[in-house]
């Protein structure tokens, strides 16, 4: 798993799998103005749950980082639960899709989707 970026300190990573995997479904969309976003909400087993998802909105507060042509945006309030994880890509035949790897989670469900 490496990282295509220095953001070690703040924000969060994105791997070379994730990346690519991003590109092409910007491109399957075939806009320009959508970005990665990350963020925390309350919810799931755990009591916070992750969102990924394509946003074209700026917002105050917003930190984003760069790989390659992929813009990753997270809101002020979630980069505290986020900075230093990495989303990666698999696509295996036991798993396909994206995965975070968080040093901020305490905990987390069987699920994967939810933490504490």
């Amino acid at each position: 798993m490496t990282a295509q970026s220095e953001e070690t300190r703040q924000g969060v990573l994105l791997t070379d799998a994730a990346s690519a995997k991003v590109s092409s479904l910007l491109q399957q969309e075939g806009r320009e103005d959508l970005r990665l976003r990350i963020a925390v909400q309350p919810g799931g087993c755990s009591g916070l749950r992750y969102q990924l998802y394509f946003d074209e909105r700026e917002m105050d507060g917003d930190y984003v980082s760069e790989f390659g042509t992929v813009q990753v945006v997270t809101d002020r309030m979630s980069l505290p639960y986020l900075t230093g994880a990495t989303i990666d890509y698999l696509d295996t035949i036991e798993k396909q899709g994206f995965t975070i790897d968080n040093p901020n989670a305490t905990g987390s469900c069987a699920c994967g989707d939810s933490f504490h």
